[in-house]
C-alpha cells in the first residue's frame, strides 16, 4: 500500500509557504536550511510537480503549489486531531458515578457534580434528573449508582446526607381572592382546594395537609408523586387548585399567571436524601457521601 509521502515533508511545504522562505521554516523547526530544501526536493519529487518558483531573490508558491496547500493544511490538522486524539484515549478514564435527583434540588447536584469533578482523582458524576419511582427503580437495577430521594426512604437501602426543604409558600392564579393576601395560616386551606399527590405517607407533608381538609373533593390528586412542582404549576393557572410551594421554586420561578403567597407554617417541609444500595458501596460512592454533606454545610 503506498503511504504516500511523509508528514513532515508536507509540514515542511505547509511551513514554506505560509512564511515563503526557507530560512525562516528552518529557524521555525530548529533545523538547517539545506535540510528544509532537501525536504522540498524529496516532496516535489514524490508528487511529479513543482512546489515553489525559487530566484535569488524570493520564494513563491507555484500555480500547483497554491493548489495543493489547502489539501495540505487539512492533512496536517487531521494528523493532528489524530495524535490529540489516539494521546486521550492512552489516559485511563476515571470512576463515574451516576446519581439520579428531583429537579428541586438541582442545584444541590450540580454542586456535588461540580465538587467531585475538581477533586484528586477527579470523579465525573453522571446527572439524571428523575421522578421518585424512576429513581428508586433505576437503584434497584443499578442502574444508577444513588439517587436523593425524599422520604419515606426505601427499605432495604442505606440513606444519608438527610436535609429538609422548606415549604413557605402557597401558589395561587393570579386573580384568585388569595393572591392579594400577604400572609395565609395552614389553617385557611381547610377552605381551598389543594393539589396533592396519589401517595402521602403518614407524617409527611401531603398527608398533614391533606388531614387539613374536610373531604377528598378538594383534594386534587395530580399523580403517584408530585416530582414536577414546575409543570403542577400549570394546574395552579388553570385553576384546578392550589399549590404548597418549596421555597427553592419560589426563588427560582417567575409567572404573571401565578402569585406566590407566604405561608405561616415552619413545620411543613419535605425531606430529602442520599440513598444508595450497601452492598455496592465503594470508595467513589463514599466520595460523593462525602461531597454532598459538605455541599449541605457550606450552602
Amino acid at each position: 500500500m503506498d503511504s504516500g509521502p511523509p508528514l513532515r515533508d508536507i509540514g515542511c511545504f505547509a511551513l514554506v509557504a505560509r512564511h515563503l522562505s526557507f530560512s525562516r521554516a528552518a529557524a521555525e523547526l530548529g533545523v538547517s536550511q539545506p535540510a528544509v530544501s532537501q525536504a522540498i526536493g524529496r516532496l516535489e519529487r514524490s508528487l511529479g510537480v513543482r512546489l515553489f518558483d525559487r530566484t535569488s531573490r524570493d520564494v513563491r508558491l507555484s500555480h500547483t503549489g497554491k493548489a495543493l496547500l489547502p489539501d495540505a493544511e487539512a492533512l496536517l490538522q487531521a494528523a493532528a486531531r489524530f495524535s490529540a486524539e489516539a494521546a486521550r484515549l492512552a489516559v485511563p478514564a476515571g470512576p463515574t458515578i451516576r446519581l439520579a435527583y428531583p429537579s428541586l434540588v438541582g442545584t444541590l447536584a450540580a454542586r456535588v457534580a461540580r465538587r467531585l469533578a475538581h477533586r484528586r482523582p477527579a470523579i465525573e458524576v453522571e446527572l439524571l434528573a428523575s421522578g421518585r419511582s424512576d429513581s428508586l427503580t433505576a437503584l434497584a437495577q443499578g442502574e444508577v449508582t444513588a439517587a436523593i430521594v425524599q422520604t419515606p426512604f426505601p427499605l432495604g437501602f442505606t440513606t444519608a446526607a438527610r436535609f429538609h426543604v422548606p415549604v413557605a409558600h402557597l401558589a395561587v392564579p393570579a386573580g384568585h381572592p388569595l393572591a392579594s393576601k400577604s400572609r395565609l395560616r395552614l389553617g385557611q386551606l381547610a377552605r381551598q382546594r389543594i393539589v396533592v399527590p396519589r401517595n402521602r405517607p403518614p407524617g409527611g407533608m401531603w398527608a398533614r395537609i391533606a388531614a387539613l381538609l374536610p373531604g377528598p373533593d378538594q383534594l386534587h390528586v395530580v399523580a403517584g408523586d408530585l416530582d414536577d412542582f414546575a409543570s403542577a404549576l400549570d394546574l395552579v393557572a388553570a385553576g384546578a387548585g392550589l399549590l404548597p410551594t418549596p421555597s427553592l421554586l419560589v426563588g427560582s420561578i417567575r409567572r404573571h399567571d401565578v402569585h406566590f403567597v407566604p405561608l405561616e407554617s415552619a413545620e411543613l417541609r419535605m425531606t430529602f436524601g442520599l440513598t444508595w444500595a450497601g452492598e455496592r458501596a465503594s470508595p467513589e460512592l463514599m466520595a460523593l457521601v462525602q461531597a454532598t454533606q459538605e455541599c449541605l454545610w457550606t450552602r
